[in-house]
């Protein structure tokens, strides 16, 4: 690959002598010569404009096959999303859906097009001063409009990619990718196959339009008012007949493995904890549960002390066990209260939700370290504080099991029959069950939970 070749001011890489403009055009298969070339010529860009009948005039030679990369600057400013700089923070807002990370005045968001980039991708750059670029509105329908475009004006069906710069975690540096295509094999799925020696591919999906928009922006720069690149010889991966966008590039939030940000993992933790009562057959991983009681055990105790147990119930027969005695012994207090058989049985039912789980954790006290005072209200204060230190010992516990993915029902019942929790798990007399938490995958996603107002629940002096 190499830069200008010509002394034109198109940039040119190329694996072969062919004009990729306006050289004679082929098809090859995969692991042929292919070229791409920045396009030379477009006019500056303003709203209103019609963008495929301007790249027509300034590439007439256009032929099938061919793929075009676009720079969403221009798509942006042709479609009307410029908006005054003085509201970029406003219209960071109203692009973003959720924030991932935050540093100071940098803002990693997901923006409405489902793409995880800085600030939105509302963008200061290329763009007259005074004002900010938008992304186009649904990248995937602006690559469609510019193909049907192309092909009534040149009568030649070409790919279309819309790319967009991004920056990568773990990664320095920036490089463009798809955000919106049309006719181009997005996705080369190779699951199923074998590599040259013979290995099965197990997990190999390349991001072929991605690895399109990072040889566009070879030829395109950042800098050099180029914002369209023409590949010819790779039309093996247009496809006129496909409907595949470059939205399926963004991987769903239930297999993205990275999807918390930095600050924002503990929030978004928090919030997606919710009660799961409900839970699938699928087995829980012991290892994420002892993460979760790693995360637990860092909450704030008296006195440097570490007050908490956690008993964890893997097998079927050990929650069998505890749950049997722990219903007879509810039935037993429930009649002496003088409850009817029906109330009972219906009581006993809400206690479904630890016999479905598969698995259980009993959180337990421990007032190891605490102090003896000789005096019955100080006395009261010190286990108190103890108690409130197992309770954040639990919620830790508990965010840490969402974090994994994971749901989770805390549910108070061993406190009521202490005794008999002690003596099925063979407990020491000074370890204090603080209820049982029942451990599972959701069989459903979580209700949406009701916006509670701050507003309700401060007072400020």
């Amino acid at each position: 690959m190499t830069g200008p070749t010509d002394g034109s001011p198109e940039g040119t890489a190329a694996t072969g002598p062919a004009d990729p403009v306006t050289g004679p055009g082929q098809v090859p298969a995969a692991g042929d010569a292919y070229q791409v070339r920045a396009l030379a010529g477009l006019p500056e860009i303003r709203p209103g404009d019609d963008l495929a009948e301007l790249i027509a005039a300034a590439a007439p030679g256009l032929e099938d096959g061919d793929i075009l990369l676009v720079t969403s600057k221009i798509v942006s400013k042709a479609e009307g999303r410029v908006v005054a700089a003085d509201d970029r923070e406003t219209a960071i807002d109203a692009e973003t859906v959720r924030v991932v990370a935050r540093r100071g005045t940098l803002r990693i968001v997901e923006n409405r097009q489902g793409l995880v980039m800085a600030a939105a991708g509302v963008d200061a750059s290329n763009t007259p001063a005074g004002t900010v670029l938008l992304l186009p509105e649904d990248p995937d329908a602006s690559a469609r409009g510019l193909r049907d475009g192309l092909r009534d004006a040149l009568g030649v069906d070409v790919g279309v990619v819309v790319t967009d710069t991004f920056g990568r975690p773990w990664r320095t540096g920036l490089t463009d990718v798809a955000i919106g295509a049309a006719g181009v094999r997005v996705l080369d799925d190779l699951r199923g196959g074998t590599d040259a020696h013979g290995n099965p591919l197990s997990a190999t999906i390349v991001a072929v339009a991605d690895e399109l928009a990072g040889a566009g922006d070879l030829v395109k720069g950042k800098a050099s008012g180029l914002p369209v690149a023409v590949v010819r010889g790779l039309g093996h991966l247009v496809d006129p007949s496909g409907k595949e966008g470059a939205r399926s590039l963004v991987r769903d939030s239930v297999d993205d493995m990275f999807r918390l940000g930095t600050s924002e993992a503990v929030r978004e933790a928090v919030t997606l904890r919710r009660t799961v009562r409900e839970f699938t057959d699928e087995p829980v991983d012991p290892g994420a549960v002892r993460r979760a009681v790693a995360a637990a055990v860092t909450a704030p105790a008296p006195h440097h002390t570490t007050p908490w147990r956690f008993v964890l119930l893997e097998s079927a027969g050990a929650r069998t066990r505890l749950l049997d005695a722990m219903r007879d012994a509810w039935i037993a207090d429930l009649r002496r209260d003088g409850r009817s058989e029906e109330s009972i049985a219906r009581r006993v039912r809400r206690g479904d939700v630890l016999r479905n789980a598969p698995y259980l954790a009993v959180p337990c006290l421990v007032m190891d370290g605490s102090h003896h005072y000789g005096d019955a209200r100080r006395d009261a204060a010190e286990r108190e504080m103890f108690v409130v230190a197992a309770g954040a010992g639990v919620q830790n516990f508990l965010v840490a099991l969402a974090g994994e993915r994971l749901g989770s029902a805390w549910v108070s019942s061993t406190m009521f029959c202490r005794e008999v929790v002690r003596e099925v798990l063979e407990l020491p007399a000074d370890w204090d069950p603080m209820g049982a938490v029942a451990i599972g995958h959701a069989a459903a996603p979580p209700k949406e939970r009701p916006a509670r107002e701050t507003a309700r629940f401060v007072e400020v002096r």
